[in-house]
C-alpha cells in the first residue's frame, strides 16, 4: 500500500491508480528563459521520487514535464514586461522575435536536460514544448468558450470564475483575496479570473480571437490531456503554485471535459535562503552550476534534499550542503569498502525500506536505514552491497554506478578479519594487520559505519 499526502484533500490517502498497474503524473515544469535554481529543482526531485517509488512498486508509470517556452507568463498582466520569456530576450539582447524565443528556449531546456541528468533525475517520458501545441490550447479554449466559461477584453480571453462553484477547490487555498498576483484591471469580471489567449499584434500566433499567446494555466491543461487524457492519476510541482495556478488548471480542464481532472495533488516545500523563498525575482537563487563552481557534488546535493521530507520546508546555507557532502562522500567510501560481489538483497531491510517510502515518500527514514545496514555486522558484505542497489532504485545516489576501487581479494580478506580481532579488543593484532594492509598498498580507516578504505 502506498500513501500519499493530497493536497486536494489535505491529508494522507491511499493510493489508487485509475488504470491496475499504471500511473500517469503531469510535473510542472520550468519556464526556460533562464537557468533553473536550485529551490526549483527540489520540485523536479520530488517527482522522481515519486515516480521511482511507484516502478520500485511495480507500477508501470508515464511521466509528462512541460517546458514553457512561450506566453504571457502573467497572464493578469497586460504588460510586455511581465513575460519571462521576453524578459529572457532583453537580458541577452536578442530581438523580440518568435525565432529569437525558440533559441533561448533551446539553449536552456538543453541546461535544464543537462541538471536533470547531473542529478539523476529519470527523464520524464515526455516533454513538450508549449510552443509545439498552440493548436491544442486553442482547442481547449473553444470547448470553454462554447459551454460559457469565457468573455473577450482588450487585452485577452478570460475564463470567468464566477460561472465555476467549485473554484479554489485544491486545498481551498485560492479563496483568499490575497491569491491575486495582479495589475488592476478594471475589465476584469473578478480578480480571480484569469487569461486563456492574451493578444500581442506584434508577436504571437494567430487564433480566432487574435494574434498572441496561450494562457500558462492553459498550456499545462492542454499538454496534459494530450498526452495522459483528459483523467490521470497524479499531478505534482512546487507548493507555490498550489494557490493559482493549479487551482486554474482545475477550473478549466474539468470545466471543458465535464470529468475530474486528476486525483492526487503532490506538493513540495519551499527551499528557502535568508529567511525567504528561493527565486529569481527576489534575485536570491543559486545555480547547480554555482554549486558545482564550489566543489559541491550535484548528488551530494540531492542527497542533502532526501534527508528532509519533501513537504518540510529547508533552509538553505553553505554550512549544511558542506556536511551533506561530507556524509555523501562518507557513504561512497563504504560502499566501495563493500567490494565488488553483488550477493542478495535482504529481505527484512527491503521490507523496511518499502515501508518507509510507501508511506508518503519519508526519504529522511531511507537513508537512516542506510547507515544502519552499513553498520550491521549481520550482514554480508555482498549482500550489503545488493541490498543498497535497490534502495538506490529509488534514492538515485548512484550506489550502483560509483567509481569502484579495486580491492585485490587477500586485501579484503585481511580488512575483515581485522573487523573481527578489533571488536574482540585485540587491538594489537589489529595493528599488525592493519599494517599488512598498508604494506599492500591499501590505508583502512575506522568510522562508527565501519572501516573506510583507500588505497595509498
Amino acid at each position: 500500500m502506498i500513501k500519499l499526502t493530497n493536497t486536494l484533500g489535505g491529508k494522507k490517502e491511499e493510493f489508487k491508480p485509475i488504470k491496475e498497474n499504471h500511473v500517469g503524473i503531469y510535473s510542472c515544469g520550468p519556464t526556460v528563459y533562464d537557468y533553473i535554481h536550485i529551490g526549483n529543482l527540489r520540485a523536479f526531485l520530488t517527482s522522481d521520487i515519486l515516480r521511482r517509488a511507484l516502478e520500485h512498486n511495480g507500477f508501470e508509470v508515464t511521466q509528462v514535464m512541460n517546458i514553457t517556452d512561450v506566453g504571457q507568463l502573467n497572464p493578469d498582466s497586460s504588460s510586455e514586461e511581465e513575460d519571462k520569456m521576453t524578459k529572457g530576450l532583453k537580458r541577452e539582447n536578442k530581438p523580440i522575435t518568435i525565432e529569437a524565443m525558440n533559441e533561448l528556449a533551446h539553449f536552456y531546456t538543453e541546461a535544464f536536460k543537462q541538471n536533470l541528468k547531473e542529478l539523476n533525475i529519470k527523464s520524464p517520458t515526455h516533454l513538450p514544448k508549449a510552443s509545439e501545441h498552440i493548436n491544442e490550447n486553442i482547442e481547449l479554449i473553444k470547448k470553454l468558450e462554447e459551454k460559457g466559461f469565457t468573455y473577450t477584453t482588450s487585452d485577452g480571453v478570460y475564463f470567468d470564475t464566477s460561472k465555476d462553484a467549485q473554484y479554489g477547490k485544491l486545498g481551498g487555498i485560492a479563496a483568499d483575496d490575497s491569491h491575486a498576483r495582479i495589475n488592476e484591471n478594471s475589465e476584469k469580471k473578478n480578480f480571480r479570473d484569469f487569461a486563456l489567449w492574451k493578444f500581442n499584434k506584434n508577436l504571437g500566433y494567430p487564433s480566432l480571437w487574435g494574434q498572441g499567446f496561450p494562457g500558462w494555466h492553459i498550456e499545462c491543461s492542454a499538454m496534459s490531456q494530450k498526452y495522459l487524457g483528459q483523467h490521470f492519476d497524479i499531478h505534482t510541482g512546487g507548493i507555490d503554485l498550489a494557490p493559482i495556478h493549479h487551482n486554474n488548471e482545475i477550473a478549466q480542464s474539468e470545466n471543458a471535459c465535464g470529468c475530474e481532472f486528476a486525483n492526487y495533488w503532490i506538493h513540495n516545500a519551499f527551499l528557502n535562503i535568508e529567511g525567504g523563498k528561493m527565486a529569481k525575482s527576489a534575485g536570491n537563487f543559486l545555480s547547480l552550476q554555482t554549486l558545482k563552481e564550489k566543489n559541491i557534488n550535484p548528488l551530494a546535493y540531492r542527497y542533502w534534499l532526501l534527508t528532509a521530507h519533501y513537504r518540510t520546508q529547508v533552509d538553505f546555507s553553505w554550512e549544511a550542503l558542506g556536511a551533506a557532502q561530507t556524509a555523501y562522500k562518507r557513504l561512497i567510501e563504504n560502499v566501495i569498502v563493500l567490494g565488488l560481489e553483488i550477493g542478495t538483497p535482504n529481505s527484512e531491510y527491503l521490507n523496511r525500506f518499502k515501508n518507509v517510502i510507501n508511506d508518503d515518500l519519508d526519504t529522511p527514514k531511507a537513508v537512516a536505514l542506510i547507515w544502519e545496514l552499513l553498520k550491521d555486522t549481520s550482514v554480508l558484505s555482498q549482500d550489503k552491497r545488493a541490498t543498497l542497489v535497490e534502495f538506490d532504485k529509488v534514492l538515485g545516489l548512484g550506489l550502483d554506478t560509483i567509481h569502484k576501487v579495486e580491492i585485490p581479494h587477500d586485501v579484503q580478506q585481511l580488512i575483515e578479519e581485522r573487523e573481527k580481532v578489533r571488536k574482540s579488543k585485540d587491538y594489537q593484532k589489529s595493528d599488525e594487520l592493519r599494517d599488512k594492509i598498508k604494506n599492500l598498498g591499501f590505508e583502512v580507516k575506522d568510522t562508527d559505519e565501519g572501516p573506510r578504505v583507500k588505497k595509498l
